[in-house]
């Protein structure tokens, strides 16, 4: 059997226990041999809107928080590529790397919802299939029969809702609120070394 690998990407800014449980439940629903968490070096959606934190410190607080989780893994792959964060390139990139093996994007319902503004989605839809986990307050479902994810290679999967905001928990880590049962304790410890947020943990 090819080995299968699943991809969540994001800016991980702080990285929470949602992103945690996401990759835990689709790697037991669809039998993925690995996770990679990917942090995004330049987010292209996010770094016109607010200062994102240095990429070393997000792929540190990746590090930390799956450390010890048998099938998750920090990847660097986009902090060493450099530049603009393309899932597209990601998924070449992989693909090139690990050739014969089942790719899966992993993205909330809420990323599906607006997946068309993202650039050459048609490639990432050739080379891996999309994986849609819940998020608070969306609906899930299979694609419509019209739309970029017409007759695309699509898999739904049920997580529990968790109400949890990065803004918020960056406020929190500024303020010197609790973190504790949010962010793993790993990263936890990271964002108090490097001080991250402004805050004095």
């Amino acid at each position: 059997m090819s080995v299968r690998i699943g991809i969540l990407g994001g800016t991980f800014d702080p990285i929470h226990v949602g992103h945690l449980v996401a990759a835990v439940n689709v790697r037991a629903e669809l039998g993925i041999d690995r996770v990679l968490l990917v942090v995004a070096n330049e987010p292209w959606q996010k770094v016109a809107q607010r200062p994102v934190s240095a990429a070393a410190d997000r792929l540190a607080l990746v590090a930390a928080a799956v450390d010890g989780y048998e099938g998750l893994e920090a990847s660097s792959i986009e902090i060493d590529r450099g530049g603009v964060s393309y899932t597209a390139d990601t998924v070449a990139e992989l693909a090139a790397l690990q050739p014969g093996a089942e790719l899966f994007v992993i993205v909330g319902a809420d990323v599906a919802r607006d997946i068309e503004s993202w650039v050459r989605l048609g490639e990432v839809l050739e080379r891996a299939t999309l994986v849609v986990v819940n998020r608070p307050g969306t609906r899930i479902g299979r694609p419509a029969e019209h739309g970029p994810l017409a007759g695309r290679r699509v898999e739904v999967v049920e997580m529990p809702a968790l109400e949890i905001s990065s803004t918020d928990l960056r406020e929190r880590a500024a303020t010197g609120r609790p973190l504790e049962f949010l962010i793993p304790r790993g990263a936890i410890r990271v964002i108090a070394e490097r001080g991250m947020y402004g805050g004095h943990r």
